[in-house]
Order: structure tokens, then sequence, then C-alpha cells
């Protein structure tokens, strides 16, 4: 295409032509592919190419029925105009961004194409180091400091071809509270709701189609919560799967990076990209990276799928508890085999046991500013820190002590089953932002109405754990299930999130912005 700007005219003649390019060489079934068909005639608007799959973009890419610059100019364009509502971006990499669009472009057309995420716009959570480029983590002491370098993941995404538009808001050091230098991500399907923490600005950015996927992290929820929130995809990987070198950190024994998606098969392929070995991480794994992709039939007949529905059902909404319920029918119907298990005594009192250890943590990772600049945070994290500088070694000690016995308990029912199936977190809820900014007290609302019971267990143990959506409630608001699964077996996760997600389509409603 010529013309720079996508116009309705044109891009009505992109996606008429994109079809036979689209299924070209493409691995689903017929079934499957009749589907995307239907999907593309749908189409009609410039706002339908920004819902588009990662996946489904960057066919139109290979294709060359649609080049990275004006897709990144698109993107550019539209963050412009609604994220001044939705306050997804803490900064637009636009400059980066279209130079690095430039140079996809000409290495497309000399044939040199690097993979499915090759010009597609991504942003990241701005956690991730991002050379000369702020990195801030929503905290204010840390507003002017700039990296001479590139997190390990942002330079496998770069390596993949990935167009960087921008770094994406979050709570301050990635907890629960926001500072008021920063602003407060709106969820797209209803500003009043909460928005998640802590990749709040990961989850509304790629709700909203302002990228194709975003980077988060997750170290007592905050890829899930967010996906719940935003009604999107999020795959929290193994403990180690993903580099954390040049990521702020949290709370070192259980942050995780992970990807944040409109569908599985993206979160797949951004993984793949991402996952690996790294020497400058010491707690980078060095298994080999597996296809993640495999078993693209999408057959889950014999798998068992773990589910305790006194464990995911008690005090919980009733509409999301009969989403899953239906979810585990559909899975059912699919050949899978739905074995009721007991999660371990004591998982909800673990809640308690994960906020010492995290507070410990997060205390020793911020000695460089706090105490001494303990007035520049803001009032929620300022609190939390507070608690951590409260937190002997013994109690640390013996906490991190009673966070061991659970996980051999908990490791014990991920190896027999292939899957357990759980709410990814509760359902989103009406939220004053204002209180987002004042302290623990006025802020426990929050903590009232989060169930992290269902997200630390995951976080503890340092497995794998994929969040897709499941339906809706009647004032539609977004429902979540969860898939866990055993040490590295993100493939299997993966193979049955795309199942049910063929099955049912949940992720390709999208809110009006």
């Amino acid at each position: 295409m010529s013309n720079s700007k996508l116009t309705r005219r044109n891009l009505i003649t992109l996606l008429g032509g994109a079809t036979a390019g689209l299924l070209a060489g493409c691995k689903e079934s017929p079934d499957d592919l009749r589907q995307e068909a239907v999907i593309e005639s749908q189409l009609g608007t410039p706002s339908d190419l920004y819902f588009l799959s990662l996946e489904e973009v960057s066919r139109l890419i290979e294709a060359r029925r649609i080049s990275p610059l004006e897709l990144t100019q698109g993107i550019l364009d539209r963050i412009g105009i609604l994220d001044r509502q939705l306050m997804s971006y803490a900064t637009v990499t636009a400059d980066r961004a279209l130079e690095a669009a430039g140079k996809a472009e000409k290495e497309l057309a000399a044939g040199n194409y690097r993979g499915p995420l090759h010009g597609i716009p991504v942003a990241v959570k701005d956690l991730f180091y991002t050379e000369d480029i702020r990195t801030m983590g929503g905290l204010a002491v840390n507003r002017e400091f700039v990296p001479k370098f590139d997190a390990t993941v942002v330079k496998r995404l770069d390596s993949a071809g990935a167009i960087l538009v921008g770094k994406l808001n979050l709570t301050e050091g990635a907890m629960a509270g926001y500072h008021t230098d920063f602003e407060i991500p709106r969820n797209p399907w209803r500003k009043d709701l909460w928005a998640g923490a802590s990749s709040s600005g990961s989850g509304v950015a790629v709700a909203a189609g302002l990228c194709y996927g975003a980077l988060g992290s997750d170290t007592g929820g905050s890829i899930r919560f967010p996906s719940m929130a935003n009604g999107i995809v999020g795959l929290k990987p193994t403990y180690g799967r993903v580099s954390r070198h040049g990521v702020l950190p949290l709370a070192p024994t259980m942050d995780h990076v992970g990807p944040m998606t409109r569908s599985v098969a993206d979160a797949a392929i951004m993984l793949q990209a991402m996952a690996g070995y790294d020497s400058n991480d010491p707690t980078s794994l060095k298994e080999s990276v597996p296809d993640m992709l495999q078993n693209s039939d999408l057959d889950i007949s014999g798998m068992t799928v773990g589910y305790d529905p006194v464990f995911s059902g008690e005090g919980i909404d009733a509409g999301l508890v009969a989403a899953i319920e239906q979810a585990l029918e559909t899975l059912r119907q699919l050949g899978a085999e739905i074995v009721e298990v007991k999660m371990p005594e004591g998982t909800r009192e673990m809640v308690d046991i994960w906020f010492q250890i995290c507070a410990y943590e997060a205390r020793q990772a911020h000695a460089q500013h706090f105490p001494d600049s303990a007035d520049k945070y803001g009032a929620w994290f300022r609190n939390f820190l507070e608690i951590g500088s409260a937190v002997t070694d013994e109690q640390y000690t013996a906490a991190s002590h009673m966070r061991a016995a659970f996980n051999r308990k908990f490791n014990a029912l991920l190896e027999s089953v292939d899957t357990l199936v759980s709410p990814a977190g509760g359902l989103t809820f009406p939220l004053d932002p204002e209180i987002q900014y004042r302290g623990m007290a006025e802020l426990e609302p929050l903590f009232t109405a989060v169930q992290m019971y269902f997200t630390i267990p995951a976080d503890f143990a340092g497995t794998p754990a994929l969040t897709v959506p499941c339906g809706f409630s009647e004032e539609s608001v977004p429902y979540a299930l969860q898939f866990m699964g055993r040490r590295l077996s993100e493939p299997t996760l993966i193979r049955i999130g795309r199942a049910y997600e063929a099955a049912k389509r949940w992720h390709q409603r999208h809110p009006v912005v």
C-alpha cells in the first residue's frame, strides 16, 4: 500500500485481498480457516485492524499486504487519540519505533523475514530497561533513570523484529498503589473498573488495540490480574524460563516475566522469542526452549484437567463460577478428562506468608533509596516497605520454610494432572482511582475484593500459569480462568488454552474504545 495513513477505503482493499495470503501455509484445521475468513469478512474500519491478533497481522506483513511502517504509524496515531483517556503509556517511543519499522520494511523488501514478530508493534511494562529511554517503574525516585542497555527480553524481541512503540504505566514499584506523579490506566471495558495490578498499562494497551502484545511481570499475580480485568490472555512462565536481567525487581525469588496478548497463540509467539538461558541472570534456566506451538492439531483427548470445586467456588462470584464450569464442560467435550482434586490445605493462608516474603525482599531491592528517600515514595508503597523493614531475618527464613513446604504439596498436585484450573484472581470491580494514590488503610477495599490465593501458588512454586477469557457478565465484565501446570509445561498449557479458545472464541470480543 502506498498511503501512509490507514483509511477505511484502503483498509477494505487490504483486507478484501488478504484472505488468500493469510491462509497460505496455515496449519489450522479447515474449520479454523473458514472462521478466519468469516472474521476477515467482517472487518472494514481501521479500528478492526488493530484488534487482529498478532498472529493474523504477522501474516499480512509476511504476505506484503501491509507494511510495518504503515502499521506502526497507525498504532502511534491510535495511541495519540485514545490514550488521552486510557492512560496506559508512560512513554511513547515514536522515533525509535518508526526507525525500527523502516528497517523492518527494508529487510522484508530484501526477502529477509525474521518470523512472526517481524514488524509487529509491541510495548513493555515500564520496569524493563530500554537503552537511552527512561525506565521509571512507577517510582518518583526513578523518574530520571535512563538505562545504558536494553533488558535481555527487550533485546530478544528486537532481534525477532518486534517494534517497540512505548513503555507502559504500572503501580508504584510493581505492587498495589500508585504514586501521584503517574497516571492510573483506565479499564477500556468500563472506566470505573479496576484495571488490575501491577501490569495495568500492559493489560489496558493490549485490550484497547494500542499494541499487539505487551510484556508484564508477575510476583503475586501481576500478569494474571490485569489479564483477567481487561479480558485478555496472560502467560506467567516457569521461574527462570525468561531472563530478568535488566528488569527492576520487586521480590527476586518470585518475579516472573511474561507476555500479555489477545490470543494464546500470540502469547506463545512472544514467549518463544523471549525464553532461553541468559548468563547475565543467575536464576536463568539452562533447559532448551521447546516449540511453544507444537501439536498444532489442538487435540487434547485424554488430557487430565484438575479442578477443586470448593477452593474455586467458595466466596466467588456465582457468574464466574458458572463460566468456569461451562469451560470445563467444553474441555470435556473436546476429549479431556475432568478430575476433581483438592488444593493443599492452608492454600488461602499463604497470602500472609507471601506478604512477609515480598515485603522483606522489596525492602532489600529498594535499599538504595529507602529509607533515606522515603518521602519520595507514594503512600501505599512506602507503607509496604516499612512493613518489609519490620520483618526480621528469622521471620523471613521461617516464612520461606513454610513456602517450601507448601510448594512440595502443590507440585505433587500438579504432577497428578496435565493442568489445574481455577479462577485467575477473581473478578474485576469498580474502584475509585483516587484511593489508589493513598495508603494501605484507604486501599483495603482492593485486597478485600481480589483473591490472591488463586495467583500466589504458581508464584511461590515458580510454575507456569496461563490466563484466558472465559465469558462475560450481564454487565459485560470479563470473566477469566487460569490453566496452571507443572514446571516447564508451557507447551501443554498453550495447547489446552488454544483448544479452548478455538472452541469458544471469547478472545475475539473487544471493548468499544
